[in-house]
């Protein structure tokens, strides 16, 4: 049973490949082992590496005119912390989601979250032999769907899936637990962080 299992997974995508110039996010909740609710947002990136470069552009599809009449990410950011609220959050290659947060909250002066966050990526490589571990290859192998990679909100409802999986497979009842199950811990936003590939 996993009824303690209850986190956030939280995706980003980027307007150019400099990290910090988030253009949309997405988060999805678990409670109890189940996934209850997916958001997704789109935001203005912060002013000084909001540009959109073209690679970016035809991997997620999110143009300059979608975010035109959006909040800028310092506007957006609290809307997406109270559906988050106090749970520890996930991300698939959290090393990339924390350090665009980290930077993005930099240029904007805003303060950085005060989460517990764990990462699939690395879990997976820990639980699964596979041959790549980036987010589609781990969620066919544990038979999640993935409606629309690098849409925000479809790839943190496939990490949150992937999350109930991986702790189904180690026994798990809670995101501290399955970091504990793969020899790690949960750690804190700011702190030393993940190193993995997307």
């Amino acid at each position: 049973m996993t009824t303690d299992l209850s986190f956030a997974a939280f995706d980003v995508e980027t307007a150019n490949p400099k990290r910090g110039s988030i253009c949309s996010i997405g988060v999805a909740i678990v409670r109890g082992g189940v996934r209850v609710a997916t958001h997704t947002w789109l935001c203005r990136p912060p002013a000084p590496i909001g540009e959109f470069s073209p690679y970016n552009v035809r991997v997620h599809k999110i143009t300059p005119a979608d975010i035109a009449g959006q909040p800028g990410f310092a506007q957006r950011l609290p809307e997406v912390l109270a559906v988050i609220g106090g749970l520890p959050v996930v991300a698939h290659n959290a090393a990339f989601d924390m350090d665009n947060l980290t930077r993005a909250c930099s240029f904007t002066g805003t303060d950085l979250p005060d989460w517990m966050y764990g990462c699939t990526y690395a879990w997976s490589k820990r639980q699964l032999s596979l041959e790549k571990y980036r987010l589609p290859y781990v969620a066919g192998a544990l038979g999640v769907t993935l409606d629309d990679h690098h849409h925000a909100g479809a790839d943190a409802a496939a990490t949150a899936d992937i999350a109930i999986g991986l702790a189904a497979l180690a026994g798990a009842n809670s995101l501290a637990d399955l970091a504990t199950a793969n020899g790690s811990q949960l750690q804190r936003l700011g702190r030393a962080r993940h190193r993995a590939g997307r």
